[in-house]
């Protein structure tokens, strides 16, 4: 049975990291963790807060640029997302973590096709 996390409800594991945010645990991975639980509580403008710092932190974590990427596009943002899934796939590539680069390279077209269909014709004359 799948697990049910009504949106913007806090998970013990979210109450529990944001526990060691500010302190001398404070770290990439985990504003990178609460991300992830954010993201799958269905919280993703949280869950992007906590990316960015990740990747403020370590400008180098791939995942997180990944995880970014999803968690601005489910917000609404997609044209960030886009720029996070850019920059992602430029860090994986300089760290040689070709899968991952695949994956965002994926994404990325995704939503540049959908940004190319939103600026069709008719937007483009508004």
């Amino acid at each position: 049975m799948p697990e049910f996390n009504p949106p913007h409800v806090k998970s013990l594991a979210i109450v529990n990291l944001e526990k060691l945010v500010g302190g001398p645990r404070d770290s990439a991975l985990l504003r990178f963790s609460l991300g992830n639980e954010y993201l799958k509580g269905g919280d993703p403008a949280s869950a992007a807060a906590h990316l960015r710092e990740a990747v403020r932190r370590d400008p180098g974590y791939s995942a997180a640029w990944k995880l970014l990427g999803r968690a601005l596009n489910e917000s609404g943002a997609a044209r960030e997302a886009l720029e996070a899934y850019r920059e992602g796939m430029r860090v994986a590539e300089a760290k040689g973590d070709k899968q991952a680069a695949k994956e965002m390279a994926v994404f990325a077209r995704r939503l540049e096709r959908a940004q190319a269909d939103d600026d069709g014709p008719e937007k483009q004359q508004c």
